[in-house]
């Protein structure tokens, strides 16, 4: 897995993330409805992560995208940010390759001034909420924010 690289979204990189989050998103049985599944600017990522205080990472060979995550600002909030889209292909998940992504978003968010780390998941994504407790996140009793995910009744967050 050495030859696999995280680097910034490209535009070129927009289809293949969004079927590989739709793709994720159907083998784990999630809803459709209040997921990214959904979301408006799931099909142009790219475009959405072009500004200063936000930033989207890929998982590639070069030639595949097998996973994906994101930073950007909670809505109505200049000190949290959130961990948004953080998905990855069956074939690399547990092999240490969501602890570099996480890391990498988290270097930028702190890089660019922000004070703590918000994410939403689903309850079943058990794996996932045991990465993000050994990250640093602890769980919230409420949602922060208006993500839209209504879907997502886990809710995380890190401060720095």
């Amino acid at each position: 897995m050495e030859h696999l690289k995280i680097r910034p979204i490209q535009k070129e990189d927009n289809p293949f993330v969004a079927e590989m989050i739709r793709a994720v998103l159907i083998e784990n049985n999630a809803p459709k409805t209040g997921t990214a599944y959904e979301d408006e600017n799931l099909d142009t990522l790219y475009e959405t992560y072009q500004n200063e205080k936000s930033v989207y990472f890929v998982l590639t060979d070069g030639v595949k995208i097998y996973g994906s995550a994101g930073i950007g600002s909670l809505e109505g909030s200049d000190e949290i940010c959130e961990l948004q889209k953080m998905y990855f292909l069956q074939e690399v998940r547990g092999k240490g390759l969501g602890g570099r992504m996480i890391q990498s978003c988290l270097n930028f968010a702190m890089e660019v001034g922000y004070k703590k780390c918000y994410l939403e998941t689903l309850p079943s994504m058990e794996a996932a909420q045991k990465l993000y407790k050994k990250s640093g996140f602890e769980y919230l009793d409420t949602r922060l924010g208006n993500t839209g995910h209504f879907s997502c009744t886990t809710w995380m967050l890190k401060e720095f």
